[in-house]
């Protein structure tokens, strides 16, 4: 299955082999849980939510006594549950910060990270756009604001259209330090309420501008153009791939985590090491992501 599927558009829930998946990546098993049904509630990431859905089908199969809640809502919002103690797993896009942490000791949590798989950050412009490749210093200018038109990175006398996630999103903190320097977005920037967002405007808009999980651009192929990024001006063009995020030569990449309070027991161990292990792992590769080894 792949992450067409799970994608959160406007579509009807599934039901699979005995589970109910929903457009918000919701997993669970039909009908109320018995006395013996253990549950586990995973929280986070929206660029992890249709991987970590796939994760849990897979592994209510082996465990049926075993209920998987999996919802997004941006890594941030994931950290914070954890530190609230409204989920036990959180899905992060990005590392726990400095002020988060601080704020789960005070309030005797303790998140230990969990690397369950790695993704490539797409820059994503229309087909019908002439621009090919950017560096990351043409990046941050476009996305700061700093660019406003095309022609300033050799493309057509057209404004550009600023597409961003919004900052609750791993994905937009993981962009705005890697990418735009820790400067702000501009003012004019969309901010998109999901990557599946990003996708259909930057589809429908030809002089749109947007950035997108790896898994995510690879299902949009022929919707979309994803660009080639150059490190600087001297540096080759790399195009975003499992290969070259493994190989540390695509410029904007990440680790994709889970954070629990402590070390996990029970489900929740067992389904962390579902992900980390061999089957966990071929559905990362299956679904466009890239596997942790």
């Amino acid at each position: 299955m792949n992450l067409k599927t799970f994608a959160a558009v406007a579509m009807p829930a599934l039901l699979i082999s005995g589970l109910a998946v929903s457009c918000s990546g919701r997993v669970e098993e039909r009908g109320a849980p018995n006395a013996s049904t253990t549950r586990v509630t995973v929280k986070g990431s929206d660029t992890m939510v249709q991987l970590v859905s796939l994760w849990a089908e897979a592994f209510l199969k082996m465990h049926p006594d075993t209920e998987i809640s999996v919802t997004g809502g941006g890594s941030g919002t994931g950290i914070a549950a954890l530190t609230n103690g409204t989920t036990d797993l959180c899905a992060a896009s990005r590392e726990i910060n400095d002020k988060e942490e601080s704020l789960a000791q005070e309030k005797r949590i303790n998140p230990t990270e969990f690397t369950v798989a790695r993704d490539g950050i797409a820059v994503v412009v229309n087909p019908k756009n002439s621009v090919n490749e950017l560096t990351i210093e043409q990046l941050r200018k476009i996305f700061t604001g700093a660019y406003t038109n095309w022609r300033q990175v050799g493309g057509l006398d057209e404004a550009i259209i600023v597409l961003s996630r919004e900052s609750s999103s791993g994905t937009y903190v993981f962009f705005q330090e890697h990418v735009l320097n820790k400067e702000d977005y501009t003012q004019k920037a969309r901010l998109m309420p999901a990557t599946s967002a990003i996708i259909q405007a930057t589809a429908s808009d030809e002089p749109a501008i947007g950035y997108v999980g790896l898994g995510y651009a690879a299902e949009a192929k022929g919707t979309v153009k994803v660009l080639r990024v150059k490190k600087d001006a001297a540096a080759p063009a790399i195009v975003p791939s499992e290969e070259t995020v493994k190989a540390a030569t695509y410029p904007i990449a990440r680790a994709l985590y889970f954070y629990a309070n402590g070390t996990p027991t029970g489900a929740m161990k067992d389904f962390l090491e579902f992900c980390q292990g061999p089957a966990g792992q071929k559905i990362v590769s299956d679904a466009g992501f890239v596997t942790v080894k």
